[in-house]
Protein backbone atom coordinates (compact mmCIF):
# COMPACT_ATOMS: atom_id res chain seq x y z
CA UNK A 1 0.00 0.00 0.00
CA UNK A 2 1.01 3.52 -0.51
CA UNK A 3 2.88 4.82 2.53
CA UNK A 4 0.05 6.00 4.70
CA UNK A 5 1.02 6.70 8.56
CA UNK A 6 -0.48 3.80 10.85
CA UNK A 7 -2.73 5.34 12.87
CA UNK A 8 -0.88 5.40 15.99
CA UNK A 9 1.37 7.68 14.65
CA UNK A 10 -1.70 9.87 13.19
CA UNK A 11 -4.00 9.89 15.99
CA UNK A 12 -2.49 12.82 17.90
CA UNK A 13 -2.69 15.07 14.71
CA UNK A 14 -6.44 13.55 14.03
CA UNK A 15 -7.24 14.73 17.31
CA UNK A 16 -5.89 18.14 17.32
CA UNK A 17 -7.47 18.83 13.93
CA UNK A 18 -10.74 17.48 15.09
CA UNK A 19 -10.42 19.95 18.06
CA UNK A 20 -9.29 22.99 15.70
CA UNK A 21 -5.87 22.82 17.02
CA UNK A 22 -4.36 21.98 13.85
CA UNK A 23 -5.67 22.68 10.01
CA UNK A 24 -6.70 19.34 8.12
CA UNK A 25 -4.96 18.81 4.68
CA UNK A 26 -8.19 18.65 3.00
CA UNK A 27 -11.93 19.46 3.44
CA UNK A 28 -15.04 18.88 1.70
CA UNK A 29 -17.50 20.56 2.57
CA UNK A 30 -21.53 20.42 2.61
CA UNK A 31 -21.81 16.84 1.16
CA UNK A 32 -24.59 14.50 2.44
CA UNK A 33 -22.73 11.83 4.25
CA UNK A 34 -23.90 8.38 3.96
CA UNK A 35 -23.11 6.49 6.99
CA UNK A 36 -22.70 2.96 6.81
CA UNK A 37 -23.23 2.31 10.79
CA UNK A 38 -26.20 3.89 11.35
CA UNK A 39 -27.72 3.56 7.73
CA UNK A 40 -28.60 7.47 7.58
CA UNK A 41 -28.10 9.74 4.62
CA UNK A 42 -26.90 12.89 6.85
CA UNK A 43 -27.37 16.27 4.93
CA UNK A 44 -24.77 19.53 5.33
CA UNK A 45 -21.35 17.84 6.52
CA UNK A 46 -18.29 18.48 6.50
CA UNK A 47 -15.60 16.07 6.50
CA UNK A 48 -11.90 16.97 7.48
CA UNK A 49 -8.75 15.02 6.86
CA UNK A 50 -5.38 14.48 8.18
CA UNK A 51 -2.34 12.70 6.92
CA UNK A 52 -4.12 10.37 4.63
CA UNK A 53 -7.40 9.70 7.43
CA UNK A 54 -10.59 11.15 8.37
CA UNK A 55 -10.11 13.45 11.33
CA UNK A 56 -13.95 15.37 11.55
CA UNK A 57 -16.84 14.47 10.45
CA UNK A 58 -19.84 16.58 11.32
CA UNK A 59 -21.20 20.14 11.18
CA UNK A 60 -19.29 22.89 10.41
CA UNK A 61 -15.62 22.21 9.75
CA UNK A 62 -14.29 25.87 9.51
CA UNK A 63 -12.43 25.44 12.71
CA UNK A 64 -10.15 22.88 10.90
CA UNK A 65 -9.13 25.09 7.70
CA UNK A 66 -5.95 26.77 7.36
CA UNK A 67 -4.60 28.95 4.22
CA UNK A 68 -3.32 25.76 3.18
CA UNK A 69 -6.00 23.27 3.37
CA UNK A 70 -7.65 22.04 -0.06
CA UNK A 71 -11.30 22.54 0.21
CA UNK A 72 -13.43 20.97 -2.07
CA UNK A 73 -17.20 21.81 -2.18
CA UNK A 74 -19.58 18.91 -2.06
CA UNK A 75 -22.95 20.87 -2.09
CA UNK A 76 -25.87 19.10 -3.26
CA UNK A 77 -23.75 15.68 -3.70
CA UNK A 78 -23.49 12.69 -1.28
CA UNK A 79 -20.29 11.37 0.26
CA UNK A 80 -19.69 7.34 -0.18
CA UNK A 81 -16.46 5.41 1.67
CA UNK A 82 -14.29 3.91 -0.91
CA UNK A 83 -15.98 0.42 -2.72
CA UNK A 84 -14.31 -2.45 -1.68
CA UNK A 85 -13.73 -5.55 -3.47
CA UNK A 86 -14.59 -8.73 -1.38
CA UNK A 87 -13.14 -11.30 -3.76
CA UNK A 88 -11.87 -10.84 -7.50
CA UNK A 89 -8.75 -11.80 -9.49
CA UNK A 90 -6.57 -9.53 -10.76
CA UNK A 91 -5.30 -11.69 -13.79
CA UNK A 92 -9.58 -11.76 -15.14
CA UNK A 93 -8.95 -8.76 -15.97
CA UNK A 94 -5.70 -9.78 -18.75
CA UNK A 95 -3.47 -6.79 -16.90
CA UNK A 96 -0.96 -6.37 -14.28
CA UNK A 97 -1.65 -5.01 -11.02
CA UNK A 98 -0.85 -1.63 -11.88
CA UNK A 99 -2.66 -1.15 -14.34
CA UNK A 100 -5.98 -2.72 -13.07
CA UNK A 101 -5.59 -0.71 -10.56
CA UNK A 102 -5.59 2.24 -13.17
CA UNK A 103 -8.71 0.91 -14.70
CA UNK A 104 -10.84 0.76 -11.18
CA UNK A 105 -9.67 3.93 -10.03
CA UNK A 106 -11.60 6.11 -11.80
CA UNK A 107 -15.19 3.64 -10.92
CA UNK A 108 -14.32 4.17 -7.23
CA UNK A 109 -12.57 1.43 -6.33
CA UNK A 110 -10.54 1.87 -3.37
CA UNK A 111 -9.96 -1.65 -1.91
CA UNK A 112 -9.42 -5.10 -3.51
CA UNK A 113 -9.11 -8.16 -1.94
CA UNK A 114 -7.00 -10.23 -4.21
CA UNK A 115 -6.58 -14.12 -4.89
CA UNK A 116 -3.87 -14.48 -7.38
CA UNK A 117 -4.91 -18.40 -7.69
CA UNK A 118 -4.37 -17.96 -11.29
CA UNK A 119 -0.85 -16.53 -11.53
CA UNK A 120 0.34 -19.30 -8.74
CA UNK A 121 -0.63 -22.03 -10.96
CA UNK A 122 1.58 -21.01 -13.35
CA UNK A 123 4.43 -19.64 -10.91
CA UNK A 124 3.87 -20.37 -7.49
CA UNK A 125 5.14 -18.71 -4.87
CA UNK A 126 7.50 -16.51 -6.91
CA UNK A 127 4.77 -15.14 -8.87
CA UNK A 128 2.45 -14.77 -6.03
CA UNK A 129 5.65 -12.66 -4.49
CA UNK A 130 5.67 -9.99 -7.54
CA UNK A 131 1.85 -9.35 -7.36
CA UNK A 132 2.17 -8.84 -3.79
CA UNK A 133 5.54 -6.60 -4.45
CA UNK A 134 3.64 -4.55 -7.13
CA UNK A 135 1.31 -3.61 -4.40
CA UNK A 136 3.07 -1.70 -2.41
CA UNK A 137 3.57 1.56 -4.05
CA UNK A 138 -0.36 1.89 -5.58
CA UNK A 139 -2.24 4.44 -4.27
CA UNK A 140 -5.03 2.55 -2.90
CA UNK A 141 -5.33 -0.67 -0.79
CA UNK A 142 -4.90 -4.18 -1.94
CA UNK A 143 -4.10 -6.77 -0.19
CA UNK A 144 -3.83 -10.65 -0.87
CA UNK A 145 -5.21 -13.68 -0.16
CA UNK A 146 -2.64 -16.17 -0.85
CA UNK A 147 -3.75 -19.17 -3.07
CA UNK A 148 -5.22 -22.76 -1.19
CA UNK A 149 -5.18 -24.94 -3.99
CA UNK A 150 -2.76 -25.20 -6.11
CA UNK A 151 -2.81 -27.14 -8.20
CA UNK A 152 -6.25 -26.97 -7.35
CA UNK A 153 -6.76 -31.21 -8.63
CA UNK A 154 -3.93 -33.03 -7.23
CA UNK A 155 -3.27 -35.94 -9.25
CA UNK A 156 -5.43 -35.05 -12.12
CA UNK A 157 -3.73 -32.20 -13.82
CA UNK A 158 0.11 -31.15 -14.37
CA UNK A 159 0.01 -27.67 -13.08
CA UNK A 160 3.06 -25.37 -13.28
CA UNK A 161 4.02 -25.20 -9.57
CA UNK A 162 2.20 -26.10 -6.38
CA UNK A 163 2.11 -24.54 -3.29
CA UNK A 164 2.60 -26.32 0.25
CA UNK A 165 1.26 -25.67 3.82
CA UNK A 166 4.91 -24.57 5.13
CA UNK A 167 4.84 -21.68 1.82
CA UNK A 168 1.71 -20.45 2.84
CA UNK A 169 2.60 -20.17 6.41
CA UNK A 170 5.24 -17.87 5.60
CA UNK A 171 3.36 -15.62 2.98
CA UNK A 172 0.80 -14.95 5.67
CA UNK A 173 3.43 -13.04 7.25
CA UNK A 174 3.99 -10.52 4.12
CA UNK A 175 2.55 -6.74 4.77
CA UNK A 176 -0.14 -6.70 2.14
CA UNK A 177 -1.64 -10.73 2.77
CA UNK A 178 -4.95 -10.92 4.87
CA UNK A 179 -5.63 -13.88 4.59
CA UNK A 180 -6.22 -17.57 2.78
CA UNK A 181 -7.14 -17.92 -0.92
CA UNK A 182 -10.81 -19.65 -2.00
CA UNK A 183 -10.82 -22.74 -0.37
CA UNK A 184 -11.85 -24.80 -3.89
CA UNK A 185 -10.92 -28.48 -2.31
CA UNK A 186 -14.51 -28.58 -0.42
CA UNK A 187 -14.07 -32.20 -0.14
CA UNK A 188 -10.84 -32.16 1.15
CA UNK A 189 -11.84 -30.07 3.94
CA UNK A 190 -15.02 -32.47 4.88
CA UNK A 191 -13.13 -35.26 4.98
CA UNK A 192 -9.94 -33.50 6.53
CA UNK A 193 -7.29 -33.47 4.19
CA UNK A 194 -4.01 -33.14 6.04
CA UNK A 195 -2.96 -30.41 3.51
CA UNK A 196 -6.04 -28.17 3.91
CA UNK A 197 -6.51 -28.63 7.64
CA UNK A 198 -2.85 -27.59 7.77
CA UNK A 199 -3.48 -24.46 5.55
CA UNK A 200 -6.54 -23.25 7.27
CA UNK A 201 -5.16 -23.83 10.63
CA UNK A 202 -1.92 -21.79 10.16
CA UNK A 203 -4.46 -18.77 8.65
CA UNK A 204 -6.68 -19.46 11.88
CA UNK A 205 -3.23 -19.21 14.31
CA UNK A 206 -2.45 -15.57 12.00
CA UNK A 207 -5.67 -14.35 13.01
CA UNK A 208 -6.35 -13.79 9.17
CA UNK A 209 -9.79 -14.45 7.22
CA UNK A 210 -10.63 -17.82 5.65
CA UNK A 211 -11.86 -17.87 2.28
CA UNK A 212 -14.26 -20.01 1.10
CA UNK A 213 -15.09 -22.02 -2.65
CA UNK A 214 -18.04 -24.67 -2.22
CA UNK A 215 -18.87 -25.16 -5.90
CA UNK A 216 -21.91 -27.59 -5.40
CA UNK A 217 -25.57 -27.30 -5.51
CA UNK A 218 -25.23 -30.08 -2.17
CA UNK A 219 -26.08 -28.39 0.94
CA UNK A 220 -26.14 -31.81 2.59
CA UNK A 221 -23.59 -33.51 4.88
CA UNK A 222 -20.60 -32.32 2.54
CA UNK A 223 -21.87 -28.48 3.10
CA UNK A 224 -22.09 -28.95 7.22
CA UNK A 225 -18.24 -30.37 6.97
CA UNK A 226 -17.00 -27.93 4.99
CA UNK A 227 -18.81 -24.96 6.88
CA UNK A 228 -17.09 -27.17 10.00
CA UNK A 229 -14.13 -26.98 9.00
CA UNK A 230 -13.60 -23.40 8.58
CA UNK A 231 -13.95 -21.30 5.30
CA UNK A 232 -15.81 -18.26 6.43
CA UNK A 233 -17.06 -17.11 3.36
CA UNK A 234 -18.43 -18.33 -0.01
CA UNK A 235 -19.06 -16.15 -3.37
CA UNK A 236 -20.13 -19.42 -5.58
CA UNK A 237 -23.46 -19.38 -4.59
CA UNK A 238 -25.57 -18.94 -7.23
CA UNK A 239 -29.23 -19.58 -5.63
CA UNK A 240 -31.34 -17.74 -3.05
CA UNK A 241 -31.32 -21.30 -0.99
CA UNK A 242 -28.02 -20.84 -0.82
CA UNK A 243 -27.17 -17.73 0.12
CA UNK A 244 -29.92 -18.18 2.73
CA UNK A 245 -27.74 -21.54 3.86
CA UNK A 246 -24.41 -20.41 4.15
CA UNK A 247 -25.33 -16.91 6.39
CA UNK A 248 -27.45 -19.32 8.86
CA UNK A 249 -24.37 -21.29 9.56
CA UNK A 250 -22.25 -18.46 10.20
CA UNK A 251 -20.53 -17.68 6.55
CA UNK A 252 -20.68 -14.49 4.59
CA UNK A 253 -22.58 -15.03 1.84
CA UNK A 254 -20.22 -13.09 -1.63
CA UNK A 255 -22.64 -12.69 -4.13
CA UNK A 256 -20.92 -11.50 -7.91
CA UNK A 257 -21.80 -9.48 -10.65
CA UNK A 258 -18.50 -10.20 -12.87
CA UNK A 259 -18.17 -10.44 -16.82
CA UNK A 260 -19.67 -13.98 -16.77
CA UNK A 261 -21.10 -14.54 -13.71
CA UNK A 262 -24.47 -13.49 -12.88
CA UNK A 263 -25.22 -14.41 -9.09
CA UNK A 264 -26.76 -11.36 -7.78
CA UNK A 265 -30.23 -11.29 -8.73
CA UNK A 266 -30.84 -14.26 -7.38
CA UNK A 267 -29.30 -14.53 -4.09
CA UNK A 268 -29.92 -10.83 -2.90
CA UNK A 269 -33.86 -11.99 -2.91
CA UNK A 270 -32.51 -13.39 0.30
CA UNK A 271 -32.89 -9.98 1.67
CA UNK A 272 -35.66 -8.59 0.00
CA UNK A 273 -37.99 -11.21 0.28
CA UNK A 274 -36.94 -13.04 2.89
CA UNK A 275 -35.58 -10.17 5.12
CA UNK A 276 -32.31 -11.91 5.80
CA UNK A 277 -29.56 -9.47 7.62
CA UNK A 278 -27.66 -7.91 5.12
CA UNK A 279 -24.83 -7.25 7.40
CA UNK A 280 -23.92 -10.66 6.51
CA UNK A 281 -23.75 -9.87 2.36
CA UNK A 282 -20.64 -9.15 0.34
CA UNK A 283 -20.72 -7.77 -2.86
CA UNK A 284 -18.01 -8.77 -5.35
CA UNK A 285 -16.95 -9.11 -8.78
CA UNK A 286 -14.74 -12.79 -8.90
CA UNK A 287 -13.47 -12.34 -12.40
CA UNK A 288 -13.49 -8.67 -14.63
CA UNK A 289 -12.34 -8.48 -18.05
CA UNK A 290 -10.29 -5.51 -19.01
CA UNK A 291 -13.53 -4.84 -21.34
CA UNK A 292 -15.78 -4.76 -18.98
CA UNK A 293 -13.91 -2.78 -16.93
CA UNK A 294 -13.42 -0.23 -19.28
CA UNK A 295 -16.84 0.32 -20.52
CA UNK A 296 -18.84 -1.06 -17.69
CA UNK A 297 -17.44 0.04 -14.32
CA UNK A 298 -16.32 -2.34 -11.62
CA UNK A 299 -17.63 -2.64 -8.16
CA UNK A 300 -19.75 0.79 -8.86
CA UNK A 301 -21.28 -1.56 -11.61
CA UNK A 302 -22.22 -4.39 -9.09
CA UNK A 303 -23.59 -1.85 -6.45
CA UNK A 304 -25.88 -0.07 -9.47
CA UNK A 305 -27.21 -3.68 -10.21
CA UNK A 306 -28.01 -4.91 -6.17
CA UNK A 307 -29.75 -1.39 -6.25
CA UNK A 308 -31.21 -2.12 -9.40
CA UNK A 309 -32.62 -5.85 -7.87
CA UNK A 310 -34.49 -4.16 -4.79
CA UNK A 311 -32.26 -3.43 -2.30
CA UNK A 312 -32.17 0.05 -0.71
CA UNK A 313 -28.89 1.91 -1.80
CA UNK A 314 -27.68 2.44 1.08
CA UNK A 315 -27.70 -0.97 1.88
CA UNK A 316 -25.68 -2.09 -1.66
CA UNK A 317 -23.27 0.52 -0.33
CA UNK A 318 -22.89 -1.18 2.75
CA UNK A 319 -22.68 -4.82 1.10
CA UNK A 320 -19.63 -3.05 -0.65
CA UNK A 321 -18.01 -1.39 1.98
CA UNK A 322 -18.18 -1.90 5.92
CA UNK A 323 -19.39 -5.53 5.56
CA UNK A 324 -16.57 -6.35 3.38
CA UNK A 325 -13.79 -4.35 5.74
CA UNK A 326 -15.47 -6.23 8.81
CA UNK A 327 -15.48 -9.37 7.48
CA UNK A 328 -11.25 -8.55 6.94
CA UNK A 329 -11.07 -7.19 10.11
CA UNK A 330 -10.55 -4.12 8.65
CA UNK A 331 -13.23 -2.06 10.20
CA UNK A 332 -10.94 0.58 11.70
CA UNK A 333 -8.78 1.06 8.52
CA UNK A 334 -11.44 0.89 6.02
CA UNK A 335 -14.77 0.71 4.61
CA UNK A 336 -16.36 3.75 6.44
CA UNK A 337 -16.33 7.65 6.58
CA UNK A 338 -15.37 7.53 9.90
CA UNK A 339 -12.95 9.34 12.53
CA UNK A 340 -9.07 7.22 12.03
CA UNK A 341 -10.19 5.33 9.20
CA UNK A 342 -8.08 6.03 5.63
CA UNK A 343 -9.87 8.83 3.94
CA UNK A 344 -10.65 6.37 1.44
CA UNK A 345 -14.26 8.10 -0.36
CA UNK A 346 -16.26 8.87 -3.53
CA UNK A 347 -18.26 12.21 -4.40
CA UNK A 348 -21.06 11.16 -6.50
CA UNK A 349 -24.57 13.47 -7.64
CA UNK A 350 -26.88 10.10 -7.40
CA UNK A 351 -26.99 7.70 -5.08
CA UNK A 352 -28.90 5.23 -7.02
CA UNK A 353 -27.05 5.65 -10.71
CA UNK A 354 -23.19 6.78 -8.79
CA UNK A 355 -21.71 8.54 -11.09
CA UNK A 356 -18.04 8.52 -9.97
CA UNK A 357 -17.16 12.35 -9.38
CA UNK A 358 -14.32 12.44 -7.03
CA UNK A 359 -12.45 9.72 -5.66
CA UNK A 360 -10.13 10.33 -3.07
CA UNK A 361 -7.68 7.37 -1.88
CA UNK A 362 -5.45 7.71 1.48
CA UNK A 363 -6.98 11.53 1.36
CA UNK A 364 -5.74 12.43 -1.73
CA UNK A 365 -7.75 12.82 -5.30
CA UNK A 366 -7.12 10.78 -7.43
CA UNK A 367 -9.58 10.50 -9.67
CA UNK A 368 -12.34 13.07 -11.02
CA UNK A 369 -15.04 12.94 -13.78
CA UNK A 370 -13.43 9.57 -14.84
CA UNK A 371 -10.07 10.19 -15.00
CA UNK A 372 -7.37 9.39 -13.07
CA UNK A 373 -5.77 11.89 -11.68
CA UNK A 374 -2.86 9.87 -10.12
CA UNK A 375 0.20 9.12 -10.99
CA UNK A 376 1.01 5.15 -10.74
CA UNK A 377 4.81 3.71 -11.20
CA UNK A 378 5.60 0.95 -13.69
CA UNK A 379 6.07 -2.45 -12.04
CA UNK A 380 8.64 -4.23 -14.08
CA UNK A 381 8.36 -7.81 -14.46
CA UNK A 382 11.59 -9.81 -14.68
CA UNK A 383 12.34 -12.33 -17.48
CA UNK A 384 11.27 -15.83 -16.12
CA UNK A 385 7.71 -14.71 -15.81
CA UNK A 386 7.78 -14.34 -19.73
CA UNK A 387 8.91 -17.67 -20.96
CA UNK A 388 5.73 -19.87 -19.49
CA UNK A 389 4.80 -21.15 -22.59
CA UNK A 390 6.63 -24.72 -23.01
CA UNK A 391 4.68 -27.33 -25.44
CA UNK A 392 7.39 -30.00 -26.65
CA UNK A 393 6.76 -29.75 -29.98
CA UNK A 394 5.10 -27.93 -32.90
CA UNK A 395 1.88 -28.72 -33.17
CA UNK A 396 0.61 -30.69 -36.15
CA UNK A 397 -3.28 -31.25 -37.30
CA UNK A 398 -2.78 -35.32 -36.48
CA UNK A 399 -2.36 -34.29 -32.61
CA UNK A 400 -5.96 -33.17 -32.36
CA UNK A 401 -7.11 -36.41 -33.95
CA UNK A 402 -9.68 -38.84 -31.82
CA UNK A 403 -8.33 -42.23 -33.27
CA UNK A 404 -10.79 -45.77 -32.26
CA UNK A 405 -8.04 -48.06 -33.31
CA UNK A 406 -10.29 -51.18 -32.97
CA UNK A 407 -12.42 -50.21 -35.30
CA UNK A 408 -12.42 -51.66 -38.51
CA UNK A 409 -15.18 -49.77 -40.38
CA UNK A 410 -16.55 -46.55 -40.77
CA UNK A 411 -19.95 -46.03 -38.57
CA UNK A 412 -21.34 -43.79 -35.82
CA UNK A 413 -20.02 -43.89 -31.93
CA UNK A 414 -21.83 -42.30 -28.86
CA UNK A 415 -19.10 -39.60 -27.22
CA UNK A 416 -19.22 -38.21 -24.22
CA UNK A 417 -19.95 -34.52 -24.79
CA UNK A 418 -18.93 -31.41 -22.49
CA UNK A 419 -22.15 -28.77 -22.98
CA UNK A 420 -21.36 -25.48 -22.34
CA UNK A 421 -23.75 -23.34 -19.81
CA UNK A 422 -23.61 -19.89 -20.70
CA UNK A 423 -22.35 -17.75 -17.76
CA UNK A 424 -21.62 -20.51 -15.35
CA UNK A 425 -18.68 -22.72 -14.22
CA UNK A 426 -20.47 -25.63 -14.24
CA UNK A 427 -21.24 -27.36 -17.61
CA UNK A 428 -23.13 -30.58 -18.60
CA UNK A 429 -22.39 -34.07 -20.06
CA UNK A 430 -24.04 -34.90 -23.16
CA UNK A 431 -24.11 -37.94 -25.45
CA UNK A 432 -23.63 -37.17 -28.99
CA UNK A 433 -23.65 -39.67 -32.06
CA UNK A 434 -20.46 -38.93 -34.06
CA UNK A 435 -19.42 -40.54 -37.36
CA UNK A 436 -16.49 -42.60 -37.56
CA UNK A 437 -14.14 -41.99 -40.70
CA UNK A 438 -10.49 -43.91 -41.50
CA UNK A 439 -10.85 -44.59 -38.04
CA UNK A 440 -10.92 -41.26 -36.71
CA UNK A 441 -13.99 -39.81 -34.90
CA UNK A 442 -15.50 -36.66 -36.64
CA UNK A 443 -17.03 -33.25 -35.05
CA UNK A 444 -20.35 -32.39 -36.62
CA UNK A 445 -21.62 -28.67 -36.76
CA UNK A 446 -24.92 -29.81 -37.53
CA UNK A 447 -24.94 -30.35 -33.84
CA UNK A 448 -23.18 -27.81 -32.81
CA UNK A 449 -19.84 -30.21 -31.49
CA UNK A 450 -16.44 -28.65 -32.42
CA UNK A 451 -13.70 -30.40 -30.91
CA UNK A 452 -11.73 -29.20 -27.68
CA UNK A 453 -7.95 -29.95 -26.78
CA UNK A 454 -5.82 -29.12 -23.93
CA UNK A 455 -2.35 -28.84 -24.74
CA UNK A 456 0.72 -29.45 -21.68
CA UNK A 457 2.48 -25.84 -21.52
CA UNK A 458 4.57 -25.96 -18.31
CA UNK A 459 6.88 -28.81 -18.08
CA UNK A 460 7.75 -30.01 -21.67
CA UNK A 461 5.74 -33.11 -21.46
CA UNK A 462 4.20 -32.93 -25.05
CA UNK A 463 1.27 -34.18 -23.91
CA UNK A 464 -1.99 -33.27 -25.39
CA UNK A 465 -5.82 -34.56 -24.39
CA UNK A 466 -8.68 -34.26 -26.92
CA UNK A 467 -12.58 -34.34 -26.61
CA UNK A 468 -15.60 -32.83 -28.20
CA UNK A 469 -17.70 -29.83 -26.95
CA UNK A 470 -20.99 -28.19 -27.47
CA UNK A 471 -22.89 -25.13 -27.09
CA UNK A 472 -20.44 -22.50 -28.68
CA UNK A 473 -22.16 -22.43 -31.78
CA UNK A 474 -18.94 -22.04 -34.54
CA UNK A 475 -20.34 -22.66 -37.72
CA UNK A 476 -17.16 -21.93 -40.25
CA UNK A 477 -13.73 -23.82 -40.64
CA UNK A 478 -12.20 -21.67 -37.13
CA UNK A 479 -10.60 -22.42 -34.31
CA UNK A 480 -9.69 -20.28 -30.81
CA UNK A 481 -7.12 -20.79 -28.39
CA UNK A 482 -6.37 -19.02 -24.82
CA UNK A 483 -3.55 -19.53 -22.92
CA UNK A 484 -5.88 -18.81 -19.70
CA UNK A 485 -7.88 -22.17 -18.67
CA UNK A 486 -8.65 -22.34 -15.00
CA UNK A 487 -7.32 -23.60 -13.05
CA UNK A 488 -3.70 -24.75 -14.42
CA UNK A 489 -3.72 -23.07 -17.41
CA UNK A 490 -2.95 -25.17 -19.81
CA UNK A 491 -3.60 -23.90 -23.40
CA UNK A 492 -6.89 -24.72 -25.02
CA UNK A 493 -7.84 -25.17 -28.42
CA UNK A 494 -11.40 -25.14 -29.82
CA UNK A 495 -12.33 -25.35 -33.05
CA UNK A 496 -14.14 -26.69 -36.16
CA UNK A 497 -10.93 -27.40 -38.05
CA UNK A 498 -7.91 -28.60 -37.30
CA UNK A 499 -5.86 -26.93 -39.25
CA UNK A 500 -7.06 -23.76 -38.05
CA UNK A 501 -6.52 -25.65 -34.50
CA UNK A 502 -2.90 -25.57 -35.15
CA UNK A 503 -2.04 -22.42 -36.69
CA UNK A 504 -3.59 -20.92 -33.19
CA UNK A 505 -1.64 -23.62 -30.91
CA UNK A 506 1.44 -22.56 -32.63
CA UNK A 507 1.14 -18.88 -32.84
CA UNK A 508 0.71 -18.83 -29.14
CA UNK A 509 3.68 -20.45 -28.69
CA UNK A 510 5.61 -17.82 -30.37
CA UNK A 511 4.31 -15.31 -28.36
CA UNK A 512 4.05 -16.89 -25.00
CA UNK A 513 0.59 -17.40 -24.51
CA UNK A 514 -2.36 -14.98 -25.21
CA UNK A 515 -6.10 -15.43 -26.93
CA UNK A 516 -6.52 -15.92 -30.94
CA UNK A 517 -9.27 -16.34 -33.28
CA UNK A 518 -8.25 -18.32 -36.59
CA UNK A 519 -10.19 -19.53 -39.64
CA UNK A 520 -9.17 -20.89 -43.32
CA UNK A 521 -5.92 -19.94 -42.71
CA UNK A 522 -5.59 -16.94 -41.43
CA UNK A 523 -5.56 -14.97 -38.23
CA UNK A 524 -8.82 -13.44 -37.28
CA UNK A 525 -7.82 -11.46 -34.09
CA UNK A 526 -5.11 -11.86 -31.52
CA UNK A 527 -4.78 -10.76 -27.78
CA UNK A 528 -1.15 -11.02 -26.72
CA UNK A 529 -0.74 -12.09 -22.77
CA UNK A 530 3.00 -12.62 -22.45
CA UNK A 531 2.98 -12.08 -18.06
CA UNK A 532 2.44 -15.80 -17.54
CA UNK A 533 0.47 -16.61 -20.69
CA UNK A 534 -1.97 -14.60 -18.54
CA UNK A 535 -1.33 -10.43 -18.86
CA UNK A 536 -0.71 -8.21 -20.83
CA UNK A 537 1.51 -5.23 -20.14
CA UNK A 538 0.02 -2.87 -22.05
CA UNK A 539 -2.63 -0.29 -20.83
CA UNK A 540 -6.16 -2.20 -19.83
CA UNK A 541 -7.68 0.02 -22.70
CA UNK A 542 -5.60 -1.33 -25.69
CA UNK A 543 -6.19 -4.68 -23.82
CA UNK A 544 -10.23 -4.39 -23.88
CA UNK A 545 -10.05 -3.55 -27.64
CA UNK A 546 -7.49 -6.10 -28.65
CA UNK A 547 -10.41 -8.41 -26.07
CA UNK A 548 -13.08 -6.75 -27.34
CA UNK A 549 -11.46 -7.60 -31.11
CA UNK A 550 -11.28 -11.24 -29.90
CA UNK A 551 -15.17 -11.76 -29.74
CA UNK A 552 -16.29 -9.96 -32.69
CA UNK A 553 -14.07 -12.52 -34.02
CA UNK A 554 -15.42 -15.67 -32.36
CA UNK A 555 -18.91 -14.13 -33.13
CA UNK A 556 -17.96 -14.06 -37.19
CA UNK A 557 -17.51 -17.34 -36.77
CA UNK A 558 -20.70 -18.39 -35.09
CA UNK A 559 -20.46 -18.16 -31.12
CA UNK A 560 -23.31 -16.37 -29.75
CA UNK A 561 -22.32 -17.12 -26.01
CA UNK A 562 -21.64 -13.68 -23.65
Amino acid sequence: MSKIKKWKNSRADLVDVAMGRKFADTVICQGTWVNVYSGELIPHTDIAIKSGRFAYIGGSAKHTIGKNTQVINAKGKFLVPGFCDGHMHIESGMVTVTEFSRAVIPHGTTTMFVDPHEIANVLGIDGIRLMHDETLDLPINVFLQIPSCVPSAPGLETAGASLEADEISEALTWQNVCGLGEVMNFPGVAYNDKKMVDEISATWDAKKTIGGHYASPDLGLMFHGYVAGGPQDDHEGTRKEDAIARVRQGMKAMLRLGSAWYDVASQVRAITEDGLDPRNFILCTDDSHSGTLIEEGHMNRVVRHAISQGLKPITAIQMATINTAQHFNMEYELGSIAPGRRADMIISSDLTQLPIEIVLAHGKVIAANGKLEAKLKHFSYPKFVINTVKVKDKVTQAKFNVALPDKDTDGVVKVRTIGVVENQAPTKLLISKLKVKNKIVQMDRGQDVCQVSLIERHKFTGDIVNGFVSGFGYNIDCAVASTIAHDCHHMIVVGTDKKDMALAANKLMDINGGLIVCSKGKILAILELPIAGLMSDEVAEIVAKKASSVVSAMKACGCQLN
